[in-house]
């Protein structure tokens, strides 16, 4: 197709947050649908293509409530690809324990199971039933420990950010080990080897966008070796993810706390992406933490 649509098709287990995906979708400007039969879907998108030109992204949220769902997806989007369409499949997952709480917590009917007492069996049934599903996903995010805000944040990183264009959007976020590495990257860089600022009284209080703190941690050789250097590799790898239809990347950097010597570095490699004229957006997930 000459008018390049991008689709998301958003599914996983019940309970993993697929509704909170599908909303976060809808204020970023996607027509979205939820729980579309699969057969409808070539259908849907001739439709758009012909009479909906407004309508450049989909979001489409189907589970295992649609029956044909497990039966006709793979020949479906198999036909799609050929026809030409660009879409991924965004898989959501969490552990047994936190869906049971969930549904113990909603008082809600798992669509697999019919009592209380087969809630865990019903679980444990859709996993297994969707694991090639799964595999096929393209990016797959366990919400076990995620909160439906920091959910909606994190689908808006990464979905608000795609081009109209065909060019890769390249996310670079630094974060702190102490507060979990970030469920949503690709590419995860630790340079906690780096010489620490927070030892240093004067900049403690300050951040990795702070003059002072970034010139003082740019002083070091082997942080201005680091930036260059990791700075080529991604350079390298870049042209082979676009090769791939790769849309966007994360690429994570984390220190301790994600306040001082991540932001710098994560500054530092998004200027030089930027500089070879990718799209790239910054993001400083745990600067503001204490």
């Amino acid at each position: 197709m000459e008018r390049k649509v991008h689709i998301v098709v958003v599914t996983g287990l019940s309970g993993s947050g697929k509704s909170t995906a599908i909303k976060a979708f809808e204020d970023l400007g996607y027509f979205c649908i939820d729980n579309l039969p699969v057969p409808l879907l070539p259908g849907f998108l001739s439709l758009c293509e012909r009479d909906m030109p407004d309508v450049r992204k989909i979001a489409l949220g189907i589970d295992i409530r649609e029956r044909a769902f497990l039966k006709d997806y793979p020949k479906i989007f198999s036909s799609l690809e050929e026809a030409g369409y660009r879409f991924e499949i965004l898989f959501l997952e969490a552990p047994t324990d936190t869906l049971q709480r969930r549904y113990s917590q909603t008082r809600r009917v798992h669509p697999a199971a019919t009592t209380e007492s087969l809630l865990v069996d019903a679980i444990g049934h859709e996993r297994a039933q969707l694991q090639a599903l799964r595999n096929r996903a393209d990016r797959i995010l366990d919400t076990g420990s995620t909160s439906v805000h920091q959910l909606k944040a994190q689908l808006t990183r990464t979905y608000g950010l795609v081009n109209e264009g065909e060019r890769l959007s390249v996310q670079v976020l630094s974060f702190g080990f102490k507060y979990g590495l970030p469920f949503e990257a690709d590419l995860v860089v630790d340079v906690r080897f780096l010489p620490n600022p927070y030892f240093v009284e004067e900049l403690r209080s300050l951040n990795g966008c702070s003059p002072e703190v970034s010139s003082w941690v740019l002083q070091w050789a082997t942080a201005r070796d680091f930036v260059a250097d990791y700075t080529g590799l991604l350079l390298k790898l870049l042209p082979q993810y676009i090769g791939e239809g790769k849309r966007y990347l994360t690429v994570a950097v984390g220190c301790t706390g994600g306040k001082h010597r991540s932001v710098v570095i994560a500054e530092e490699i998004a200027g030089a992406l930027k500089e070879k004229q990718y799209f790239v957006n910054v993001f400083h997930r745990d600067m503001y933490l204490e």
